[in-house]
């Protein structure tokens, strides 16, 4: 049996793991990416505001050797998901079974004046870029804005403009300065009322102004503000924002595999309208937050669904359950252990803020790494 697996994010790199850990040469796995490795998207934040460097949160494929396993590094060209076949610009690939984990790409020229007046930091390059351009700020009006929903990782926008406020605070800037956060949700994480209320009890305590029910809809470069939804403008020195998300254009390309967008699946088992292919991640409209962690839970659904069917034996179904950890600055960390079931409203609970949980999600990225790269990790 041959596996494609589209895409070495969190929902690649788990299902090739689980596949060889129970089936090794028994099945051959191809997993194929166009980059040469991989950063979790809290590393990001890492090196945008200098707690550590580029090279030292990046993880090579190359050090993916795992039994059964082929990583082929190479853009995706095309996807015939009837025939289950696959074209790259290292040649063609047939599945017996596919698996799409391209997750969500970026679209920052969507927003007007986003390229040219403001800087993104949901991409490698954008956030790596910004460490430079925060370490020569000399304080001001500071903006975190979303453009649209959906979005990757919900806590990011929050833990950005709580971790500005450090960063001005530690350099005595924090005075001079005034940050805000515009989201066009209503708090800052609607799955955990918790998780909101504990995250707009920060903001107050720093002075952090937060603009719900609003997206950033363009900047104007010239004046230096940025436009919301409604056409009220704010000022702003310095503007971090969070790029419209669309489908990768190959996946939209692919006939019949999206609707609205995105790839629906079934939320059990994560097959697509196709057999024999599957999607996991942020490149579905499964339900869940587009983050890793949930990634992960879906690749993991998939891979007993692969072994059930090598094994003539049952598989698990998704329970749409994740745990997400978010900054609240000055070294604390919580987290949100979240589910997501299908035709009921989510439950979310925190834990922290705490050093503690700090450690945590530490250990969390070490083990990560531990399991699919076969090395140790110290990340903090």
């Amino acid at each position: 049996m041959r596996v494609v697996v589209l895409g070495a994010g969190f929902g690649g790199l788990e299902l090739t793991t689980r596949l060889s850990e129970e089936l090794g040469d028994d099945v051959e796995v191809v997993l194929v990416d166009r980059a040469d490795g991989f950063v979790f998207g809290f590393s990001k934040l890492d090196v945008m505001f200098g707690r550590t460097t580029a090279d030292a949160v990046f993880h090579p494929y190359r050090d993916v050797v795992k039994p059964g396993v082929r990583v082929v590094q190479a853009e995706v060209t095309a996807i015939d998901p009837a025939a289950r076949r696959v074209e790259t610009s290292a040649g063609p690939f047939d599945a017996d079974v596919l698996v799409v984990a391209l997750g969500a790409d970026l679209d920052p020229a969507a927003t007007p004046g986003l390229v040219e007046g403001g800087h993104e930091f949901y991409t490698q390059e954008g956030a790596f870029a910004l460490r430079d351009v925060l370490a020569d700020f000399d304080g001001g009006r500071v903006i975190v804005g979303v453009t649209s929903v959906p979005f990757k990782c919900p806590p990011a926008p929050s833990e950005t403009a709580l971790l500005v406020h450090d960063l001005l605070t530690t350099r005595g800037l924090r005075d001079a300065s005034a940050v805000t956060l515009v989201m066009p949700l209503p708090v800052p994480i609607p799955p955990s009322p918790a998780a909101s209320e504990a995250l707009l009890a920060a903001f107050a305590e720093r002075g952090i102004t937060f603009v719900p029910g609003q997206a950033v809809r363009a900047l104007d470069p010239a004046r230096k503000v940025a436009v919301l939804a409604d056409d009220s403008e704010l000022p702003y020195d310095l503007f971090l924002g969070i790029p419209k998300h669309v489908a990768p254009p190959v996946v939209v390309a692919a006939a019949g595999m999206c609707v609205d967008g995105w790839i629906p699946v079934d939320p059990y088992t994560l097959e697509t309208s196709f057999p024999g292919v599957y999607a996991v991640g942020d490149v579905t409209s499964v339900g869940t937050p587009k983050a890793g962690v949930f990634a992960e839970g879906q690749a993991a659904v998939v891979a007993d669904a692969i072994i059930a069917r090598h094994r003539s034996a049952d598989a698990a179904t998704y329970d749409g359950h994740g745990v997400c950890y978010v900054e609240f600055g000055a070294g604390q960390v919580g987290e949100i252990d979240v589910t997501f079931l299908p035709g009921q409203p989510p439950v979310g609970m925190l834990g922290g803020p705490s050093a503690a949980i700090t450690a945590d999600k530490a250990a969390f990225g070490a083990s990560r790494i531990r399991r699919w790269f076969a090395r140790e990790w110290t990340n903090y």
